[in-house]
C-alpha cells in the first residue's frame, strides 16, 4: 500500500464541499444586511422541522446554550437531579450545573449509549429529568427510557448533538421527549462555519419559552417579558446551513456507506469491536463518529499514526466522572472506565474516499497480521 495522509477530520472540507452555494448564500444575506433573526433562520428552522418531524425548531447560538435553555424552559433548577451518561461531552453535564441542578452520572451499555438499567437504579425522589446523549449518530433505547420517564413522572430531554436525522423505531433523535438539542458545530453531521445549535420540541408552550429565552426574553412584539439570554443563531450561519441542508440526505447515506465499508474490511478481526452496521437492529444510524474498541488500542493508534491515519479518543480520553475539577471523585463507573481504555474513533466524514477507507482497513488488518 502506498502511504496516504488521512487526518481525523478535514476542517477545510466543511466550506470547500459546497463552496459556490455557500458563498452565494452568504453574499446574498450580507448584501441585504440581514444578520439577526432574519428570513434564513426561519427557513432553516422549517427545513429541519421537515427533516425530523419536529413541530418546532428554534435556532440558537450553540449546542451548549441549546441544552441550558431547554432545561431552563422545562423548569429544571436548584434541588433537582438530572441523570445522564458519563460517556458524553462535558457540556451535557455543564448545562445541568448552570441551571443549578445536580448532574447524576451513570454507566453506558455495550452500545456506548446510556444504560436504561443504570438510569432506573439512579432515580431518587429528587430526580427531575433524564438527559440521554444520542451518541455517534445512534439513538438510545428510547422505548425503555420513555417508559421510565413516564412511570416516574420525569422530564425527558435529549442531547442529540451528534444525531441529526438518526432514527429509532422510525422516529428522529431529538423528538422523543419534551425537547432535544442538535449541535451545528463545524465537525458535526451538518456543520456551519462557526458555532450554532437547535432546540426541537413538539410542545407549543415549550417552544414559546425557548424562543423567549434565546432572545433576551423578548416576545414577538419586541417586548421583554422575562429574563433571557443572547443566544440567537446568526442569519449568515443559517444561510450557510440552508445551502448545505439540501445535500444532507445524501450526506447521511454516504456516511452509512462508509460505515458498511469499514465493517466489510474489519469484521473478521476478533480483537476489534465495531459499531453495528447500517442495516442492523432496526435503527437508522447516521455515523457522526465511528467508535471502535480494541484491547490493544494505544499500540493500534500508534501504528495508524505511522501509516498517516489520524484517530481520536473522544472527550480527551476522559468521561465526565474522570474530569478531576468537577467534583465527581466518589462516582464509580467501572464499565465506562473499561470502555475508555479500549475505545477510539476512526476517521468518519464525507471527505473520505472509498480508497482511503480501504487503506485504513488494510493498515488495521496489517497490524493484526491478517491479509
Amino acid at each position: 500500500m502506498a502511504a496516504l495522509k488521512i487526518p481525523f477530520f478535514r476542517y477545510p472540507h466543511v466550506f470547500a464541499q459546497h463552496r459556490e452555494e455557500v458563498m452565494s448564500a452568504m453574499l446574498l444575506t450580507m448584501e441585504r444586511g440581514a444578520y439577526i433573526l432574519q428570513d434564513e433562520v426561519r427557513q432553516f428552522e422549517e427545513g429541519i422541522a421537515k427533516l425530523t418531524g419536529a413541530r418546532h425548531v428554534v435556532g440558537v447560538a450553540n449546542g451548549t446554550d441549546g441544552l441550558i435553555i431547554a432545561l431552563r424552559a422545562a423548569g429544571v433548577g436548584p434541588g433537582d437531579e438530572v441523570i445522564l451518561a458519563s460517556h458524553t461531552y462535558v457540556a451535557t453535564a455543564a448545562a445541568v450545573h448552570f441551571n443549578g441542578a445536580k448532574p447524576v452520572l451513570v454507566e453506558c451499555g455495550a452500545d456506548h449509549l446510556i444504560d436504561a438499567r443504570a438510569v432506573e437504579a439512579a432515580i431518587t425522589s429528587r430526580t427531575r429529568a433524564l438527559l440521554p446523549t444520542q451518541l455517534n449518530g445512534r439513538v438510545c433505547d428510547m422505548e425503555a427510557l420513555s417508559a421510565l420517564a413516564q412511570r416516574h413522572g420525569l422530564l425527558l430531554i435529549e442531547d442529540a448533538a451528534q444525531a441529526l436525522g438518526a432514527r429509532f423505531q422510525g422516529r428522529c433523535a431529538g423528538t422523543f421527549g419534551l425537547a432535544g438539542m442538535i449541535s451545528l458545530y463545524p465537525a458535526k453531521l451538518l456543520g456551519c462555519l462557526g458555532d450554532g445549535g437547535l432546540v426541537m420540541t413538539n410542545d407549543d408552550d415549550m417552544a414559546r419559552r425557548v424562543r423567549l429565552l434565546r432572545d433576551h426574553g423578548r416576545n414577538e412584539l419586541g417586548e421583554v417579558v422575562t429574563w433571557g439570554f443572547n443566544s440567537r443563531l446568526d442569519t449568515v450561519q443559517a444561510a450557510v446551513l440552508l445551502a448545505k441542508l439540501k445535500h444532507y440526505p445524501a450526506e447521511m447515506e454516504r456516511r452509512r456507506a462508509l460505515a458498511a465499508r469499514y465493517r466489510a474490511g474489519l469484521s473478521m478481526l476478533e480483537d476489534l469491536t465495531l459499531p453495528p452496521g447500517p442495516d442492523e437492529n432496526g435503527r437508522y444510524d447516521v455515523y457522526q463518529n465511528y467508535e471502535v474498541e480494541s484491547g490493544r488500542r494505544d499500540a493500534l493508534r500508534a501504528h495508524l499514526l505511522e501509516q498517516g491515519v489520524g484517530t481520536l479518543v473522544q472527550w480527551g480520553g476522559k468521561p465526565v466522572h474522570r474530569l478531576s475539577g468537577l467534583g465527581f471523585d466518589q462516582v464509580h463507573l467501572p464499565h465506562t472506565d473499561r470502555l475508555f481504555k479500549r475505545c477510539f474513533l476512526l476517521p468518519m466524514n464525507t471527505s473520505l474516499t472509498d480508497d482511503e477507507v480501504d487503506f485504513i482497513c488494510g493498515a488495521i488488518r496489517k497490524f493484526y497480521g491478517v491479509a
